[in-house]
C-alpha cells in the first residue's frame, strides 16, 4: 500500500514539473510576441512622426524671414583724408590713471547713483548722429561695440547688476539688443484674397531708444590730499518700456560696465562740439571726468538706512524726489566745505 502511494506521489510531481515548464515556455513565446508588436508599433509610429509635417500656426502658408531691414554691422572707413587738417592718432590716446587712494586716508565716502536725461539740451552731445572711421559716434553705439567686441581681448565685460558679480555673455547682450519682428502677410497680385506667405520683417535694435544713462559713482574726501574726490564706479543704459496705449511704464537697465575697464575705450572716442568742430578734441573720458553732463540723483547711501531709492521713500513724488537728490548733492559739498575755517 505504501508503495502505491509513493508511485502516485512522483508521478505527480513529474506531471507538475511538465506542466510548469510548458507554461513558462508558452509564457516567454507569448512575451517576446508583445514585445516584437509594441516594438514594430513604437517604430512605425516614429516613422508617422518624423513624416508628419510641422506644425504651422499659419495653416500651411510659408513663413519667410526678411533680414533687409536689420542694421549692417561696422562702419566703412573712410579712404581719402576727410578733413582739411591732419587729425592725431585717436587710437594712440590712453587715459590719465587715478591717484592712488587708501583705506586709512578715504575720511569721507558716501556712493551716489544718478541718471543721465539725454534729452536734455546738456546732453544732447550724447546722441550725436555721426559715424567716423572708428564707427557710430552715439555713446550707446559706444558701448554696444565695447561690449560685443570680437576680439576678446578688447572685450569689455558687462554685468547684470551694479555691483558687478554676475557677467552677461554676447548672447546675452544681443537678446536685450534683439529688435521686434513684424509679421506681415503677403497677398497675390491677381486674387487679394489668397494670402501667398507670411513675411518676417525682423528690425534691429534702435540706439535711439535709449533716452536715460545710470551712473554709479563714489564721493571720496582723501584726507592726504585734502580734497573731496568723485570717481564714477558704473555706466548702465536704460530702456524705456511703453504700454500698449502709449503711455511710459518705466525704464529698465540693459546692462551695467565697470567703467574703470571703459576708460581706455572712452578715451578713444571724441565728442560733438556744436559751437567748434575744430576745438572737439575733448574724449568721452575727459568729458566724465570734467562731469560736463547733467544729471540727477535717484539713490545715496547718505542718511538712508533701508537702502531704497528716493522715490520709493517719497511714495513715487517726482518734484520731491528732484528736491531731495539736489539736497543729497549739498550736503556732500558742504561736509567739504565745511572742513575748512575761513
Amino acid at each position: 500500500m505504501k508503495r502505491c502511494f509513493v508511485k502516485m506521489s512522483l508521478l505527480g510531481m513529474t506531471a507538475m514539473l511538465l506542466y510548469t515548464a510548458a507554461d513558462a515556455q508558452r509564457t516567454g513565446r507569448s512575451g517576446r510576441r508583445n514585445a516584437a508588436d509594441t516594438s514594430n508599433k513604437q517604430t512605425q509610429q516614429q516613422v508617422n512622426n518624423n513624416n508628419a509635417p510641422a506644425y504651422n500656426p499659419m495653416a500651411g502658408i510659408p513663413i519667410l524671414v526678411d533680414s533687409a531691414g536689420m542694421k549692417q554691422a561696422g562702419v566703412l572707413p573712410s579712404l581719402r583724408n576727410d578733413n582739411a587738417f591732419e587729425k592725431g592718432s585717436m587710437s594712440a590716446r590712453t587715459p590719465l590713471e587715478y591717484d592712488h587712494i587708501r583705506w586709512d586716508d578715504a575720511f569721507y565716502a558716501e556712493k551716489v547713483w544718478r541718471e543721465l536725461d539725454l534729452r536734455e539740451k546738456l546732453n544732447l552731445v550724447f546722441k550725436y548722429e555721426a559715424e567716423d572711421n572708428n564707427g557710430s559716434q552715439m555713446f550707446v553705439d559706444i558701448l554696444l561695440k565695447a561690449v560685443n567686441n570680437p576680439d576678446p581681448a578688447q572685450r569689455i565685460t558687462a554685468f547684470s547688476d551694479d555691483r558687478f558679480t554676475t557677467p552677461l555673455t554676447t548672447d546675452d547682450i544681443n537678446q536685450k539688443t534683439a529688435g521686434s519682428n513684424d509679421t506681415v502677410p503677403v497677398y497675390d497680385p491677381n486674387d487679394i484674397s489668397k494670402i501667398l506667405h507670411y513675411k518676417v520683417t525682423k528690425a534691429s535694435f534702435d540706439v535711439k531708444s535709449v533716452n536715460k544713462i545710470a551712473m554709479k559713482e563714489e564721493w571720496v574726501f582723501d584726507r592726504e590730499s585734502s580734497r573731496l574726490v568723485c570717481r564714477i564706479l558704473g555706466i548702465a543704459p536704460l530702456v524705456t518700456k511703453y504700454l500698449p496705449s502709449g503711455q511710459e511704464l518705466g525704464q529698465s537697465v540693459m546692462f551695467w560696465v565697470y567703467y574703470p575697464d571703459l576708460r581706455p575705450t572712452l578715451a578713444k572716442y571724441e565728442v560733438y562740439n556744436p559751437k567748434n568742430m575744430g576745438q572737439s578734441r575733448m574724449t568721452w573720458e575727459e568729458l566724465f571726468e570734467s562731469r560736463m553732463f547733467s544729471s540727477y540723483i535717484v539713490k545715496s547711501t547718505l542718511d538712508n538706512p533701508a537702502f531704497k531709492p528716493i522715490r520709493s521713500l517719497l511714495n513715487g513724488n517726482q518734484i520731491l524726489s528732484l528736491l531731495e537728490g539736489d539736497n543729497i548733492r549739498d550736503k556732500i559739498f558742504n561736509f567739504e566745505q565745511n572742513l575748512w575755517s575761513y
